[in-house]
């Protein structure tokens, strides 16, 4: 499975742990590389594109907040974008909502936090069902 990650300085420091973590997936970095100050859109622009895509099976973005990462990845058709704060949000961001990408705070969570947000998110499948008409209307919302 490959992921993608990108941060902006805020989120720097996590997406470097995050990345240590994911030891059994091929991990594509887009950036940031340091603390220096950047603009978060771009690195959510890359990662939702990658997945847009299907370069991809996942992203990862993280920024301050993780907001501004999930307003940004968003405006992708196709990338569905889900700022979780906990184990349970990151589990069902994938469960009832098929999102392809994880946002994160990391200025909100620590490490180990993170990490089983992560893990619950990627382990997780989609149920479907009742939920699959839910996301039909998305699709069709996008389509405006």
């Amino acid at each position: 499975m490959r992921i993608a990650i990108g941060s902006d300085h805020a989120g720097f420091a996590l997406k470097e742990e995050i990345k240590k973590f994911l030891t059994d997936y091929e991990v594509v970095d887009v950036g940031t590389n340091s603390t220096e100050s950047v603009d978060y859109p771009d690195f959510a622009r890359k990662v939702g594109e990658l997945v847009r895509d299907k370069e991809v099976d996942f992203g990862i973005l993280i920024c301050g907040t993780g907001i501004g990462m999930s307003i940004t990845a968003n405006k992708i058709k196709g990338v569905y974008a889900a700022l979780a704060c906990n184990v349970l949000t990151a589990s069902l961001a994938r469960r009832h909502n098929n999102a392809n990408v994880l946002c994160i705070g990391g200025r909100m969570v620590g490490v180990e936090l993170a990490k089983e947000m992560v893990r619950a998110f990627l382990s997780t499948d989609f149920e479907g069902g009742r939920h699959e008409r839910r996301l039909n209307k998305i699709k069709d919302i996008e389509n405006l």
